[in-house]
């Protein structure tokens, strides 16, 4: 989403400088991805009069003069009347008409981003005309896609000589929003709502526009009560919603228009801000829509009711809002063909899809050059549907855009009245069916409650002021706040979300950091112990891997594990994802097989996950049972040794550094985890008479399944809460916290002499070596020790 700098200070006012104020969005609402500066986008580019254009004999140009008021400059001349003089090749060039003059030594606006912008300069046209610069396109101006003609400016108010740039507030910062960042606030979609919350953010009160609190479009009297919501007293339209939870209102009205698709005759603001926001024009009617949607977040679409009649065989135009059949098909705007799911809504003339709701129009109801009657559309959709719309169908639209993040309903009427108006259109009939109407209670929190969970002393008076800037309606009972949103906030429920709302606007940044008053929470055991073991293995040369929890059913069939023991993923993402796996070692030879492709002699890879199994049932809430297991493979390429001593070598320091008394044993328990070994080349390991897992080779068929080379080994621990309780038992290890000290001790004695001494001087330490330097032509070196003391 492209957010104007310029446009947003109509609706707000600014007493920061602009870096200033991208800091505060940045901060307080919204991740500013990037700013384009186009503050000198539009220099020397100025609003001229054409005062003569005469076509030149057997060409398709025209010799014009035009009147640039008091600009001067050394790179182009003025006649005798003052006028310059420029060929210009525009079917719509006349005289009299006002216009864009880019003068020489001016950028090409459209061209500002590409590699080499295209400077105007003066030059001669067939030989023998002189041109002083050009008359613009739209398009040349970065205002629209088409190329029919030079642009033509409104004469009122302007003058020959005035900076384009100044007429239009073209001088701006365009701010790139991260569309993600707001997924939950559909009102800062549309300027006014991201106004609204910078006023806030600013400390200013937000004046709405009036249009938003009340309508006078329709005339008074006419609109009528119905079971659902309102309808025009001898109107014949009509709506039905099959289900408001799909369609929790549906407005629409039908208007009498002169030239539905024809374009403002003039450059207008309207233009700009469109092009500014990354949209085109198309026609009257579609402009205005697109506008309100940029300016509220509200997206509407229009209808031919014409063609909308003759696609249903209906007289009266009955909408029917619902939802899509299983392969019911519909053209849409831009020509393609879809076929329907059930989770798409469609708009029916009589049942007969006319639009994909909330993401586009069908072609069978397209406004053109021979439409006189509009049916104007403004309507809330289900953000959930929508969102499956739009990843099945793959649209992203501007509209659908907005639709996923959860338009209000209650916006729909006002929204609708404004683009009546806009459009200057007789009125004819108008309905809006509103079953899904919900209202909401206030939510009640205590200045205290505020205070206390954000770390703050605000006062009362600061914190109603703050909710009432954004639009929100504050009753007061002593300390106590009840809080009414507006319906544009659709994420309030709870008081934490109001208490959130005050700490942003006033700023995070401005919380003071302090230390938590309550008591440090006792250490993790499980957390301490894993992260003792990967300290050791680390030490030990070996590399952690973190691996997917979803894997193939390929893979446990490698494995030699029994797809049927695994959960199976309903609705995973991939083929390659659907099973949560048994045991940890299988993805580890997955990651072998990689790594023995790489140019190295050996190496030792290792994971600590949750993996999960059909045998071990359901916990007490019902959830599928796991464990966190503990899988280790070590490889070499030309080692011929036998690979099982070099894994129980690992598995036994492993256990040293831990304090714990294993014991390896032929007996090994069948389960998951032993599948991929060799049985007769494998041992049980044992904390007494607990078995905690398995260490030893692999069988051949894993390793030719993984294509893995011969010299191959590993272990695996079942649960590591297992081997918790063992240590427990056993008193081997304590998870108080540890301190550490580096030792650097400068001497001539050998290593061995120094180690000696630290051990006497600190017999309570584990002691590491770290580095040893001697620097050439000393005769003393630096001996560095790690110490871990346990307090």
């Amino acid at each position: 989403m492209k957010i104007s700098l310029n446009w947003l200070k109509k609706y707000v006012e600014v007493p920061v400088s602009d870096e200033e104020l991208i800091r505060l969005i940045g901060a307080r609402l919204v991740e500013v991805e990037g700013v384009i500066d186009e503050m000198h986008k539009y220099d020397n580019i100025y609003i001229v009069k054409v005062e003569e254009a005469e076509k030149i004999p057997d060409t398709h140009l025209s010799l014009c003069k035009i009147n640039v008021g008091e600009v001067e400059s050394s790179k182009f001349e003025k006649d005798e009347n003052g006028l310059v003089q420029v060929v210009c090749g525009a079917p719509n060039v006349h005289g009299g008409m006002f216009s864009v003059w880019i003068a020489p030594g001016a950028i090409v606006p459209a061209s500002v981003h590409e590699d080499a912008p295209f400077v105007i300069g003066k030059r001669k046209m067939l030989g023998k005309y002189e041109s002083n610069g050009m008359l613009a396109g739209a398009d040349e101006l970065d205002f629209g896609g088409d190329h029919l003609g030079i642009a033509e400016i409104n004469p009122e108010g302007v003058k020959p000589g005035e900076l384009l740039s100044e007429v239009f507030g073209l001088n701006d910062l365009i701010l790139e929003i991260e569309n993600k960042s707001l997924t939950h606030r559909p009102d800062c979609f549309g300027l006014i709502g991201f106004a609204r919350e910078v006023a806030g953010i600013l400390g200013q009160k937000f004046n709405e526009p009036e249009f938003l609190l009340s309508e006078t479009v329709f005339p008074e009297g006419e609109l009528v009560e119905v079971r659902d919501g309102l309808k025009f007293k001898d109107g014949n339209l009509a709506v039905e919603i099959k289900d408001d939870k799909l369609c929790p209102r549906y407005t629409c009205a039908l208007l009498k228009v002169n030239e539905a698709t024809e374009k403002s005759k003039y450059l207008s603001e309207r233009e700009i801000i469109l092009a500014k926001s990354g949209m085109q024009m198309v026609s009257c009617v579609v402009d205005i829509t697109n506008y309100l949607m940029l300016l509220t977040g509200q997206p509407l679409h229009a209808f031919d009711y014409d063609k909308f009649l003759e696609v249903g065989k209906s007289e009266n135009g009955k909408i029917i809002v619902r939802q899509a059949k299983e392969g019911e098909e519909l053209e849409l705007l831009d020509g393609e063909m879809v076929q329907c799911n059930s989770s798409d809504i469609l708009i029916t003339s009589n049942d007969v899809p006319v639009a994909l709701a909330g993401a586009m129009g069908g072609k069978n109801t397209e406004i053109d050059g021979s439409t006189k009657n509009v049916l104007l559309e403004s309507a809330s959709f289900s953000l959930y549907n929508l969102r499956k719309t739009q990843m099945s169908h793959g649209i992203f639209t501007e509209a659908i855009t907005r639709f996923t993040k959860g338009v209000p309903a209650g916006g729909t009427f006002n929204v609708l009245a404004e683009a009546v108006k806009e459009t200057n259109g007789k009125i004819l009939d108008l309905y809006d069916s509103y079953p899904g109407r919900e209202e909401k209670d206030a939510v009640v929190v205590g200045i205290d409650e505020i205070n206390g969970l954000l770390g703050t002393e605000y006062d009362k008076k600061l914190i109603v002021k703050t909710l009432e800037n954004v639009s929100f309606n504050i009753e007061l009972d002593g300390d106590n706040l009840s809080v009414f949103d507006p319906y544009w906030r659709t994420d309030i429920h709870i008081k934490e979300d109001v208490i959130e709302e005050v700490g942003r606007l006033l700023g995070y940044d401005n919380i003071e950091l302090s230390f938590p008053l309550h008591a440090t929470a006792e250490k993790n055991g499980r957390f301490e112990l894993k992260k003792r073991i990967r300290g050791i293995l680390s030490r030990f040369g070996a590399n952690e891997v973190l691996t997917y929890g979803f894997i193939s059913e390929r893979l446990l069939e490698k494995a030699g594990q029994e797809p049927k023991k695994s959960y199976k993923i309903i609705n995973s993402i991939s083929p390659e994802l659907q099973y949560i796996r048994q045991s940890i070692v299988p993805s580890l030879l997955e990651k072998t097989y990689l790594n023995e492709k790489l140019p190295v002699e050996k190496f030792a890879i290792f994971e600590i996950n949750e993996v999960h199994n059909k045998e071990w049932g359901f916990d007490e809430d019902g959830v599928p049972s796991g464990k966190t297991s503990f899988g280790f493979v070590v490889a070499e390429r030309k080692n011929k040794e036998t690979a099982y001593y070099k894994a129980k070598m690992y598995a036994q320091k492993l256990f040293n550094e831990l304090g714990i008394d294993i014991e390896f044993r032929p007996e090994i328990k069948n389960g998951s985890e032993t599948r991929p070994f060799e049985s007769k080349r494998s041992a049980g390991m044992y904390i007494g008479d607990k078995y905690i897992g398995i260490v030893g080779e692999f069988k051949n068929s894993v390793r030719h399944e993984f294509k893995l080379a011969e010299y191959l080994a590993g272990f695996e621990i079942v649960d590591i809460d297992e081997l918790l309780d063992g240590i427990n038992e056993n008193g081997k290890i304590s998870f108080g916290e540890k301190k550490k000290e580096d030792l650097t001790i400068t001497t001539d004695k050998s290593y061995a002499e120094v180690l000696k001494e630290v051990q006497e001087k600190y017999p309570d330490a584990k002691i590491y070596p770290s580095t040893i330097y001697q620097a050439e032509g000393q005769t003393t070196k630096n001996i560095t020790f790690h110490l871990e003391f346990i307090k």
